[in-house]
């Protein structure tokens, strides 16, 4: 028999299937229970009849986690179907709003049998590990935002203007002790505040021994992610874990469209533009942004990168973004140097640099205006040499703005651009 795929629509109480072949033709739908029992009834059922089959698990990072550690448990291979992707085929393929357990396994199967370059999971306790210390200290300072302005409610009942907008456990109980209210309102308050004032500190200890924690594990894991300005543990965690193997980013477009640093085409006819990308995932964008602002506040390159392009005509959000994504790319470059150096062993791999990488093309383009790249297979980019530059006499492509943004105006003229300096057309020898 061939191999089939099984589209697998994942809850908490139960996981819905559909069987298909490398034809898309339906062979066989079942719902089971997520418990034990119904976990080795649905793999019994499987196992029986399909011997070469693969599993397509929608949200594998999500609600689908737990059924898919157990499939890559059990030595089952696993394929990782986006939710949005899964809803757009539903869409298409039934021509119609109906949305059930069955119509959406028939979707997730459609997908993994006409998608290439979707993410296999596979088993990695060190990643799993991370993933649990970073989604922890997630939660944690969220609690701590939430501890905090409730902290600032009851301070700026008892204290004449409250309390600074960065509040520390020391400060507030500095303030606090100031206070002497008589009344038996006041001294409520001031009891809630002083118990607030205890979680505070409570939550500022278990934050600096996950930061402590974080940074050792991702030092363990041999990435060099924290040497970036900007980036300290919690980021360079959050993106070893939301990124996997970087060898699903053929390139640094790529990494930026998955990320939403990248803006969208919104071409029409001889109208060539750009416009911002609210997609992506939004953890690796707020990590992105962090680090830009922070360079921001220092005399680093990226402050320089970020006044070039306000002298160029930029508001300050569009030169921020366009900061956003020059940073994609050097944590891009960073993650493929890594990856190498993995790979190399002992001794690494000589040419990758935070500014130049023997894994990375010379651009064509200023970086923040590359639009969305099309699909390409997932594989790890070639160590190729840079092209050499272009003749004297060509010259930067004119620029023009539509909407607040730059576009770029289609011509076949291009100047290469490194990884720090602004296109310049070239001047010819005397």
């Amino acid at each position: 028999m061939g191999r089939v795929i099984i589209g697998t629509d994942p809850h908490k109480a139960s996981a819905t299937i559909e069987v298909v072949d490398d034809r898309g033709v339906c062979l066989a739908t079942g719902r089971f229970g997520s418990d034990t029992r119904g976990y080795r009834a649905l793999l019994g059922y499987v196992r029986g009849q399909w011997p070469h089959r693969s599993w397509a698990v929608e949200r594998a990072n999500g609600v689908g986690r737990p059924l898919a550690a157990r499939l890559l448990a059990d030595g089952e291979r696993v394929l990782d179907v986006p939710a949005k992707l899964a809803a757009r085929v539903r869409v298409f393929d039934t021509g119609q709003g109906r949305k059930t357990d069955a119509t959406d396994a028939h979707a997730i199967a459609l997908v993994a049998l006409r998608t290439r370059g979707l993410r296999e999971l596979s088993v990695d306790a060190e990643l799993v590990a991370l993933r649990l210390l970073t989604d922890r200290r997630d939660e944690l300072s969220r609690a701590r935002a939430q501890t905090v302005n409730r902290l600032h409610r009851l301070l700026a009942e008892l204290i004449p203007g409250g309390a600074p907008r960065h509040l520390s456990a020391l400060q507030a109980k500095t303030m606090l002790a100031s206070v002497r209210p008589r009344d038996l309102a006041g001294r409520t308050r001031r009891e809630i505040a002083a118990e607030l004032i205890s979680e505070l500190a409570a939550v500022d200890r278990k934050l600096t021994e996950l930061k402590r924690r974080l940074s050792a594990a991702v030092l363990a894991r041999g990435s060099t992610l924290m040497t970036l300005f900007g980036i300290g543990p919690a980021g360079a965690a959050r993106l070893l874990v939301d990124v996997g193997d970087v060898a699903c980013f053929p390139s640094r477009h790529h990494f930026a469209s998955w990320n939403g640093t990248a803006p969208l085409d919104a071409s029409s006819g001889a109208q060539v533009r750009h416009r911002l990308s609210r997609a992506g995932n939004r953890r690796i964008n707020h990590v992105l942004h962090i680090a830009a602002v922070v360079q921001l506040r220092h005399d680093t390159p990226g402050r320089t990168y970020y006044r070039r392009k306000l002298a160029e005509g930029k508001t300050t959000m569009e030169a921020l973004r366009c900061l956003r994504r020059r940073l994609s790319d050097v944590v891009y470059r960073q993650l493929v140097a890594d990856a190498i150096d993995r790979q190399a062993g002992p001794g690494g791999h000589s040419g990758a640099t935070l500014t130049s990488s023997a894994a990375d093309l010379t651009p064509v383009v200023g970086s923040s205006d590359q639009p969305l790249p099309g699909p390409a297979p997932a594989t790890l980019p070639p160590a190729t040499a840079r092209s050499e530059p272009p003749a004297a006499s060509a010259a930067a492509p004119p620029r023009r703005r539509a909407r607040g943004v730059n576009v770029q105006r289609p011509t076949g003229r291009t100047t290469p651009t490194s990884a720090g300096a602004q296109s310049r057309p070239s001047r010819p020898r005397p």
